[in-house]
């Protein structure tokens, strides 16, 4: 999908906390359907008003669930840019432009999805599996949480596995745990992950030690969201650089020489 030239507002129809993160939900019924993966560069009324002038630049997000033209998305309110958004009502205009970048394939060759989320990497994988569901491909859902607060935004998906870090909640590990046992019972499946940096860059090296395809969508700040800044580059194997924005940010993990910590 290729976003229209320019900011466009949304109307707010909702923002709600689930858990340890904020779902804001923004009408774009005029905008083209986005592609599980892609993402928009987020921005609200006043933006710039925090202290010292910040936020400065909009903020990448991928989009979390399209419903009846409504653009759903997960964040964290960690910064002066989340927190903004985070403040959003009904009836105030959400500035966006997008979906921007290149978003997941489906499997071939019959294999299942594996579905795996750390974080707010969760967002993507809902949109995902909502297309999947729609297609009947085999899918299992895998998710990652610091704690059980943060579990909470597991309801938003369709039977998932979870793992958290102090047990809390499912299982008392790593989310790439529960991949590994996965791909040990049945390892015809392509992996499909988004995350921080120490997940993807471990869910990478499974994938290459056990030969199964790995799509990994990456976080990255960014200025622009059209690969003008080079802002947001990553290593590749094979030597040069792919941009997250423009090339990815769904990547095959077979090109990548690493994924970069932030």
């Amino acid at each position: 999908m290729t976003a229209p030239f320019g900011r466009r507002n949304a109307e707010v129809v909702a923002c709600e906390q689930v858990g340890g993160y904020v779902v804001v939900q923004a009408g774009d019924p005029g905008g083209p359907a986005p592609a599980a993966g892609q993402f928009y560069m987020l921005s609200t009324e006043r933006w710039g008003g925090e202290a010292d002038g910040r936020p400065f630049l909009p903020r990448a997000f991928s989009v979390a669930r399209v419903t009846n033209g409504v653009l759903h998305f997960l964040f964290e309110a960690v910064g002066p840019g989340t927190h903004r958004l985070a403040r959003l009502r009904p009836g105030e205009q959400l500035g966006l432009v997008g979906p921007l970048g290149v978003g997941f394939s489906a499997p071939a060759h019959g294999r299942r999805a594996l579905l795996v989320g750390g974080g707010i990497g969760v967002a993507p994988m809902m949109i995902w599996q909502d297309e999947l569901l729609a297609q009947g491909v085999a899918h299992k859902v895998l998710l990652g949480f610091r704690d059980s607060a943060f579990a909470l935004a597991a309801d938003l998906l369709t039977n998932p596995a979870v793992a958290t870090d102090d047990g809390s909640a499912g299982h008392q590990g790593f989310v790439t745990d529960l991949l590994r046992a996965e791909l040990a019972a049945d390892p015809f499946a392509t992996i499909c992950a988004c995350g921080p940096p120490g997940m993807l860059e471990a869910v990478r090296q499974l994938g290459v030690e056990r030969g199964t395809p790995t799509q990994l969508a990456l976080e990255s700040g960014m200025a622009c969201g059209f690969g003008a800044c080079f802002g947001c580059v990553v290593p590749l194997k094979a030597g040069g650089y792919a941009r997250v924005c423009l090339d990815g940010p769904v990547l095959d993990a077979e090109l990548l020489l690493q994924v970069p910590a932030h």
